[in-house]
Protein backbone atom coordinates (compact mmCIF):
# COMPACT_ATOMS: atom_id res chain seq x y z
CA UNK A 1 0.00 0.00 0.00
CA UNK A 2 0.95 3.72 -1.07
CA UNK A 3 2.61 5.39 2.01
CA UNK A 4 -0.41 7.16 4.18
CA UNK A 5 -1.05 10.77 4.63
CA UNK A 6 -4.01 11.42 7.11
CA UNK A 7 -6.81 13.44 5.28
CA UNK A 8 -6.30 16.19 7.62
CA UNK A 9 -2.60 17.21 5.87
CA UNK A 10 -4.61 18.27 2.76
CA UNK A 11 -7.09 20.09 5.06
CA UNK A 12 -4.21 22.11 6.64
CA UNK A 13 -2.60 22.87 3.73
CA UNK A 14 -5.85 24.48 1.99
CA UNK A 15 -6.52 26.38 5.18
CA UNK A 16 -9.37 24.59 5.43
CA UNK A 17 -8.88 22.74 8.82
CA UNK A 18 -8.40 26.49 10.45
CA UNK A 19 -11.67 26.99 8.93
CA UNK A 20 -13.01 24.20 10.61
CA UNK A 21 -11.83 24.66 13.92
CA UNK A 22 -13.08 28.62 14.37
CA UNK A 23 -16.35 27.04 12.95
CA UNK A 24 -16.43 24.51 15.65
CA UNK A 25 -15.86 27.26 18.38
CA UNK A 26 -18.85 29.11 16.96
CA UNK A 27 -20.98 26.55 17.30
CA UNK A 28 -20.27 26.60 21.14
CA UNK A 29 -22.30 29.82 21.34
CA UNK A 30 -25.62 27.48 20.73
CA UNK A 31 -24.22 24.04 20.80
CA UNK A 32 -24.90 21.08 18.36
CA UNK A 33 -21.89 19.30 18.42
CA UNK A 34 -23.61 16.19 20.00
CA UNK A 35 -27.54 14.42 19.23
CA UNK A 36 -28.45 16.29 22.16
CA UNK A 37 -28.83 19.89 20.34
CA UNK A 38 -29.06 21.24 23.89
CA UNK A 39 -27.97 24.89 22.18
CA UNK A 40 -25.82 25.55 25.23
CA UNK A 41 -23.90 28.52 25.02
CA UNK A 42 -20.36 27.04 26.36
CA UNK A 43 -18.44 30.37 25.03
CA UNK A 44 -20.21 31.90 28.04
CA UNK A 45 -19.93 29.21 30.31
CA UNK A 46 -22.88 26.93 30.28
CA UNK A 47 -22.47 23.61 30.25
CA UNK A 48 -25.33 21.80 28.76
CA UNK A 49 -26.21 18.41 28.88
CA UNK A 50 -22.26 17.09 28.33
CA UNK A 51 -21.83 18.93 31.98
CA UNK A 52 -18.57 20.67 29.56
CA UNK A 53 -17.37 23.94 28.90
CA UNK A 54 -14.86 25.28 26.42
CA UNK A 55 -11.97 23.14 27.06
CA UNK A 56 -11.74 19.16 26.88
CA UNK A 57 -11.09 17.86 30.56
CA UNK A 58 -8.75 14.49 29.48
CA UNK A 59 -8.35 11.74 32.49
CA UNK A 60 -5.60 9.88 30.29
CA UNK A 61 -3.43 9.06 27.02
CA UNK A 62 -1.27 6.25 26.49
CA UNK A 63 -0.32 3.57 23.95
CA UNK A 64 -3.00 1.18 24.61
CA UNK A 65 -2.18 -2.30 23.42
CA UNK A 66 -5.86 -4.01 24.56
CA UNK A 67 -7.78 -2.14 21.29
CA UNK A 68 -8.55 -4.03 18.02
CA UNK A 69 -5.46 -5.60 16.42
CA UNK A 70 -5.87 -3.05 13.26
CA UNK A 71 -5.77 -0.45 15.25
CA UNK A 72 -2.85 -1.37 18.21
CA UNK A 73 -0.18 -3.09 15.95
CA UNK A 74 2.77 -3.48 17.77
CA UNK A 75 3.34 -0.42 19.41
CA UNK A 76 -0.29 0.68 20.42
CA UNK A 77 -3.62 3.10 19.56
CA UNK A 78 -2.39 6.26 21.01
CA UNK A 79 -6.04 6.93 23.23
CA UNK A 80 -6.61 10.01 24.83
CA UNK A 81 -9.54 9.68 27.08
CA UNK A 82 -12.16 12.37 28.07
CA UNK A 83 -13.86 12.83 30.88
CA UNK A 84 -17.31 13.36 30.27
CA UNK A 85 -20.13 11.89 27.91
CA UNK A 86 -23.18 12.82 26.45
CA UNK A 87 -24.34 9.24 27.39
CA UNK A 88 -25.83 8.21 30.68
CA UNK A 89 -25.36 4.30 30.27
CA UNK A 90 -26.30 3.06 34.03
CA UNK A 91 -23.93 -0.12 33.16
CA UNK A 92 -20.69 2.17 32.35
CA UNK A 93 -17.35 0.16 32.99
CA UNK A 94 -15.51 4.21 32.82
CA UNK A 95 -18.29 5.74 35.11
CA UNK A 96 -15.63 7.44 37.18
CA UNK A 97 -14.29 9.03 33.85
CA UNK A 98 -17.62 9.44 32.13
CA UNK A 99 -20.24 9.72 34.82
CA UNK A 100 -18.17 11.61 37.69
CA UNK A 101 -15.99 13.80 35.18
CA UNK A 102 -12.36 12.79 36.14
CA UNK A 103 -9.50 14.28 34.59
CA UNK A 104 -8.09 17.32 34.12
CA UNK A 105 -8.76 20.34 31.86
CA UNK A 106 -6.44 20.90 28.83
CA UNK A 107 -6.27 23.87 26.43
CA UNK A 108 -5.88 23.14 22.78
CA UNK A 109 -1.95 23.37 23.30
CA UNK A 110 -1.67 20.73 25.58
CA UNK A 111 -3.73 18.37 23.95
CA UNK A 112 -1.48 18.56 20.66
CA UNK A 113 1.15 18.12 22.40
CA UNK A 114 -0.41 14.68 23.95
CA UNK A 115 -0.95 13.58 20.54
CA UNK A 116 2.70 15.02 19.26
CA UNK A 117 4.23 12.73 22.44
CA UNK A 118 1.89 9.38 21.44
CA UNK A 119 3.31 9.66 18.12
CA UNK A 120 7.14 9.89 19.40
CA UNK A 121 6.10 7.05 21.79
CA UNK A 122 5.56 4.83 18.53
CA UNK A 123 2.01 4.66 18.77
CA UNK A 124 -0.03 4.21 15.23
CA UNK A 125 -2.64 6.53 15.31
CA UNK A 126 -4.42 9.27 17.90
CA UNK A 127 -7.13 7.36 19.23
CA UNK A 128 -9.99 9.72 20.32
CA UNK A 129 -12.13 8.27 23.25
CA UNK A 130 -15.46 10.04 24.08
CA UNK A 131 -14.80 13.08 21.57
CA UNK A 132 -18.48 13.56 20.82
CA UNK A 133 -19.10 16.50 23.42
CA UNK A 134 -15.42 18.01 22.76
CA UNK A 135 -15.15 17.95 19.01
CA UNK A 136 -14.30 21.92 19.25
CA UNK A 137 -11.10 21.31 21.52
CA UNK A 138 -10.09 18.35 19.43
CA UNK A 139 -10.45 20.53 15.79
CA UNK A 140 -8.04 23.36 17.26
CA UNK A 141 -5.56 20.62 19.28
CA UNK A 142 -5.15 18.92 15.80
CA UNK A 143 -4.71 22.78 13.85
CA UNK A 144 -1.86 22.84 16.00
CA UNK A 145 -0.44 19.44 16.14
CA UNK A 146 -0.61 19.41 12.79
CA UNK A 147 1.53 22.59 11.98
CA UNK A 148 3.65 20.71 14.39
CA UNK A 149 4.47 18.03 12.19
CA UNK A 150 1.88 15.02 13.62
CA UNK A 151 1.08 12.33 10.81
CA UNK A 152 -0.92 9.50 12.84
CA UNK A 153 -4.83 8.75 11.22
CA UNK A 154 -6.95 10.08 13.81
CA UNK A 155 -9.79 7.53 15.32
CA UNK A 156 -13.12 8.96 16.21
CA UNK A 157 -13.84 6.60 18.87
CA UNK A 158 -17.29 7.61 19.74
CA UNK A 159 -20.64 6.19 21.69
CA UNK A 160 -22.03 6.75 18.17
CA UNK A 161 -24.77 9.94 19.76
CA UNK A 162 -23.28 11.95 17.61
CA UNK A 163 -24.94 15.10 15.27
CA UNK A 164 -24.44 16.11 11.43
CA UNK A 165 -23.33 19.33 12.43
CA UNK A 166 -20.28 17.67 14.32
CA UNK A 167 -19.57 15.15 11.45
CA UNK A 168 -19.40 17.78 8.75
CA UNK A 169 -16.56 19.54 11.00
CA UNK A 170 -15.18 16.22 11.02
CA UNK A 171 -15.43 15.17 7.18
CA UNK A 172 -12.15 14.75 5.97
CA UNK A 173 -10.58 15.59 9.19
CA UNK A 174 -11.14 11.84 10.64
CA UNK A 175 -9.54 8.99 8.96
CA UNK A 176 -11.18 6.06 10.86
CA UNK A 177 -14.63 6.55 12.75
CA UNK A 178 -15.54 3.60 15.14
CA UNK A 179 -18.68 4.17 16.55
CA UNK A 180 -20.81 2.19 19.36
CA UNK A 181 -24.22 1.04 17.92
CA UNK A 182 -25.50 0.36 21.24
CA UNK A 183 -29.35 -0.37 20.71
CA UNK A 184 -31.76 -0.88 18.11
CA UNK A 185 -34.65 0.04 20.61
CA UNK A 186 -35.28 3.28 21.99
CA UNK A 187 -37.03 2.65 24.48
CA UNK A 188 -34.37 0.88 25.58
CA UNK A 189 -32.13 3.09 25.23
CA UNK A 190 -33.89 5.96 26.95
CA UNK A 191 -33.95 3.21 29.81
CA UNK A 192 -30.67 2.17 30.15
CA UNK A 193 -28.74 5.38 28.51
CA UNK A 194 -30.92 8.08 29.44
CA UNK A 195 -31.11 9.55 25.98
CA UNK A 196 -33.81 9.98 23.60
CA UNK A 197 -34.02 8.22 20.25
CA UNK A 198 -30.46 6.95 20.39
CA UNK A 199 -31.03 4.60 17.40
CA UNK A 200 -32.49 7.26 15.13
CA UNK A 201 -29.65 9.67 15.95
CA UNK A 202 -27.26 6.60 15.72
CA UNK A 203 -28.20 5.51 12.26
CA UNK A 204 -27.97 8.90 10.21
CA UNK A 205 -24.60 9.64 12.42
CA UNK A 206 -23.23 6.09 10.88
CA UNK A 207 -24.92 6.56 7.29
CA UNK A 208 -22.51 10.00 7.72
CA UNK A 209 -19.53 8.52 8.44
CA UNK A 210 -19.64 5.88 5.86
CA UNK A 211 -20.07 8.32 3.41
CA UNK A 212 -17.33 10.06 4.50
CA UNK A 213 -14.51 7.03 4.60
CA UNK A 214 -16.40 4.20 3.39
CA UNK A 215 -15.48 0.29 4.46
CA UNK A 216 -12.83 -0.15 6.90
CA UNK A 217 -9.02 -0.88 4.58
CA UNK A 218 -6.74 -2.44 6.22
CA UNK A 219 -2.67 -2.15 5.15
CA UNK A 220 -2.00 -5.69 3.34
CA UNK A 221 1.53 -5.49 5.01
CA UNK A 222 1.49 -4.04 8.40
CA UNK A 223 -2.53 -5.13 9.32
CA UNK A 224 -2.91 -1.70 10.58
CA UNK A 225 -6.20 0.36 10.01
CA UNK A 226 -5.33 3.22 7.10
CA UNK A 227 -9.37 4.67 6.81
CA UNK A 228 -13.09 3.71 6.78
CA UNK A 229 -15.96 2.50 9.35
CA UNK A 230 -15.68 0.39 12.33
CA UNK A 231 -18.51 -0.58 14.28
CA UNK A 232 -18.69 -1.91 17.72
CA UNK A 233 -21.60 -3.30 19.51
CA UNK A 234 -21.52 -4.54 22.97
CA UNK A 235 -23.48 -7.48 23.11
CA UNK A 236 -25.75 -7.24 26.26
CA UNK A 237 -27.66 -9.67 28.55
CA UNK A 238 -31.37 -10.92 27.53
CA UNK A 239 -30.83 -9.45 23.50
CA UNK A 240 -31.10 -6.05 24.74
CA UNK A 241 -29.12 -4.41 22.03
CA UNK A 242 -31.14 -5.60 19.53
CA UNK A 243 -28.26 -7.70 18.16
CA UNK A 244 -30.11 -8.95 14.92
CA UNK A 245 -31.92 -5.68 13.65
CA UNK A 246 -28.47 -3.49 14.20
CA UNK A 247 -26.63 -6.29 11.87
CA UNK A 248 -29.44 -5.85 9.07
CA UNK A 249 -29.16 -2.28 9.38
CA UNK A 250 -25.24 -2.57 8.81
CA UNK A 251 -25.42 -5.15 5.88
CA UNK A 252 -28.59 -3.94 4.39
CA UNK A 253 -27.80 0.28 4.65
CA UNK A 254 -24.79 0.66 5.30
CA UNK A 255 -22.55 -2.53 3.56
CA UNK A 256 -21.87 -6.01 3.92
CA UNK A 257 -18.74 -5.29 4.17
CA UNK A 258 -18.90 -3.34 7.44
CA UNK A 259 -16.24 -4.84 9.95
CA UNK A 260 -17.98 -5.52 13.04
CA UNK A 261 -16.37 -5.93 16.67
CA UNK A 262 -18.98 -7.54 18.50
CA UNK A 263 -17.86 -7.25 22.65
CA UNK A 264 -18.80 -9.64 24.60
CA UNK A 265 -16.67 -8.45 27.74
CA UNK A 266 -20.22 -6.95 29.36
CA UNK A 267 -20.83 -7.19 33.16
CA UNK A 268 -22.55 -5.19 35.66
CA UNK A 269 -20.61 -2.06 36.24
CA UNK A 270 -22.01 1.63 37.99
CA UNK A 271 -25.49 1.41 38.45
CA UNK A 272 -26.05 -2.29 37.10
CA UNK A 273 -24.20 -3.31 39.92
CA UNK A 274 -25.63 -1.66 42.44
CA UNK A 275 -29.59 -1.82 42.01
CA UNK A 276 -31.71 -4.42 39.96
CA UNK A 277 -31.59 -3.69 36.11
CA UNK A 278 -32.92 -6.56 34.81
CA UNK A 279 -31.17 -8.81 32.83
CA UNK A 280 -28.13 -6.15 33.08
CA UNK A 281 -27.86 -7.19 36.41
CA UNK A 282 -26.13 -10.46 35.19
CA UNK A 283 -22.90 -10.88 33.09
CA UNK A 284 -23.29 -12.05 29.23
CA UNK A 285 -23.60 -15.71 28.59
CA UNK A 286 -21.50 -17.55 25.81
CA UNK A 287 -24.71 -18.84 24.37
CA UNK A 288 -25.91 -14.90 24.28
CA UNK A 289 -22.46 -14.14 22.32
CA UNK A 290 -22.89 -17.08 20.02
CA UNK A 291 -26.25 -16.20 19.13
CA UNK A 292 -24.98 -12.74 18.34
CA UNK A 293 -22.31 -13.89 15.77
CA UNK A 294 -24.64 -16.29 14.10
CA UNK A 295 -27.77 -13.35 14.10
CA UNK A 296 -24.79 -11.12 12.36
CA UNK A 297 -23.75 -13.71 9.97
CA UNK A 298 -27.29 -14.59 9.03
CA UNK A 299 -27.67 -11.16 7.87
CA UNK A 300 -24.94 -10.80 5.66
CA UNK A 301 -21.76 -9.38 7.73
CA UNK A 302 -18.54 -11.27 7.41
CA UNK A 303 -15.72 -9.07 8.41
CA UNK A 304 -15.72 -9.46 12.49
CA UNK A 305 -12.71 -8.50 14.97
CA UNK A 306 -11.56 -11.77 16.09
CA UNK A 307 -9.05 -10.71 19.07
CA UNK A 308 -11.60 -10.79 21.96
CA UNK A 309 -13.07 -14.51 21.81
CA UNK A 310 -16.01 -15.59 23.11
CA UNK A 311 -15.72 -16.57 26.32
CA UNK A 312 -14.94 -20.49 27.13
Amino acid sequence: MAEFEPGYIALLHSGELERRAQAAREHLRACDLCAWHCRANRLAGKTGACKTGVNACVSSAFPHLGEEDCLRGRHGSGTIFFAGCNLRCQFCQNFEISAEGQGDEVGPEELAGMMLALEAQGCHNINLVSPSHVVAPILAAVLIAAQAGLRLPLVYNTGGYDSLPALSLLDGVVDIYMPDMKYADKITAQKYSRVPDYPRHNQRAVREMHRQVGDLVIDAETGLARRGLLVRHLVLPGGLAGTKAIARFLAREISPETYLNLMGQYRPAYRAALEDLGPLSRPVTREELDLARVQAEAEGLHRFDERHPLPG
